[in-house]
């Protein structure tokens, strides 16, 4: 008789991957309502905001790069907010094939009014931890960013490698 092997269980919820998902999906939705309600703007939408608000004007490529969200996501957020009076969209003098994006006045104050609400977020969730956890978090945190981005440069480039 032929032996047969069994596949390892798949304890889904122990997965990194997936218990980071899910934290993060759990808190972006807690922290949407702060700005979803009162300034009527998406996750994706804030994000764009934030990212323009902390590195000033950019190209939407920049914003994919910096939030890891797809360009159409990105794509979107921008011609909402646009449309709102948030941002202006103007061409890259360096390559007319690309749009700079900025904050205008009004998005810039939006971006203002919204940071305080997201310190005061941030600092609830952190309060169940000690200074201590705080600091290892934050470590952690930076390894696994590193890391993953390392990851997806060695992915990367096997791509072009295998092509």
């Amino acid at each position: 008789m032929a032996e047969t092997r069994t596949t390892p269980a798949f304890t889904i919820e122990q997965f990194l991957p997936f218990r980071l998902s899910v934290l993060s999906n759990r808190l972006t939705r807690a922290s949407a309502r702060v700005y979803s309600r009162r300034f009527r703007l998406s996750a994706p939408e804030w994000r764009t905001m934030a990212v323009l608000g902390r590195y000033g004007a950019m190209t939407a490529n920049n914003v994919v790069d910096r939030t890891a969200m797809d360009k159409v996501r990105v794509s979107r957020a921008v011609a909402r907010l646009t449309s709102a009076g948030h941002l202006t969209r103007r061409v890259d003098p360096a390559d007319h094939r690309r749009a700079i994006l900025e904050l205008t006045p009004q998005g810039a104050t939006t971006y203002q009014q919204i940071v305080p609400w997201l310190h005061a977020f941030q600092d609830e969730i952190l309060s169940t931890l000690k200074a201590d956890e705080r600091d290892a978090l934050e470590n952690m945190l930076v390894k696994l960013e590193q890391r993953s981005v390392a990851m997806a440069q060695t992915r990367a480039a096997d791509d072009v490698a295998a092509s």
